[in-house]
This record gives structure tokens, sequence and C-alpha cells, in this order.
């Protein structure tokens, strides 16, 4: 099974949230929200993965910062999986030649030369 990923960055600041009291609790309901608004059109939480991003500093200063990133997938639609599977598939043969004439239908046709 084929399947599309989407990544997007993971919140970095936890909303007001409700009946959370700690900081722990309304950066894991930020974290839900995010999920399930992502779920709903179909994707499948994978991970999370932090990987360095080199950014600028100042003019010509270089820094490497971590980012952290959820990943998502989803399966492909059936119909990209079909026609992926059909340019896979080898090209179908020729259609065979019409069969010829059966002996029966040659005795039936008039013979040249004769008087008729």
């Amino acid at each position: 099974m084929a399947f599309e990923y989407k990544v997007v960055p993971a919140p970095t600041r936890a909303r007001r949230v409700k009946g959370a009291k700690t900081p722990a609790d309304r950066f894991a309901q930020t974290l839900a929200e995010a999920m399930n608004a992502l779920a709903a059109d179909g994707w499948e939480y994978l991970r999370a993965d932090t990987l360095p991003q080199e950014q600028r500093k100042g003019l010509t200063g270089r820094v490497t910062v971590f980012q952290t990133m959820l990943v998502f997938r989803r399966p492909l639609a059936a119909q990209d999986e079909t026609a992926a599977q059909n340019e896979a598939e080898p090209a179908e043969k020729a259609p065979a030649a019409p069969p010829l004439p059966s002996a029966s239908a040659a005795q039936q046709l008039p013979a040249e030369g004769r008087g008729g």
C-alpha cells in the first residue's frame, strides 16, 4: 500500500485551555488539538522527529537550531493506486488478426473462369 506524508511543525507554545491547570496539561491539549485537526482530514499520526536546521545569524554567521516536526501519513486514494498499477503493467497485446474464412465459406464463393 502506498502512502502520502505530511510534515508539520510541532506547537512551540501552549494555548490557554479551560480546565488545564499545569503548563504540561495545556501543552498536551494544544498538541492533541493539532493532531485531531489533521486526523479529521484522514491523516494518521506516525511520529515526531527533531531535525537540525541551519539559519542565518547576523550578516555572515550561521547557527544550527533544532525543529520538532510531526509526521502524518494517509493511504493514497484508490484511483491513484489504480493509475499507478496501470502504468506498471506491460502493454496489452495488439488485437489478433481477423480469422480466415473457413473452407465451407470458400466453397460457396463462385469460382473464376466458370461460366455462370
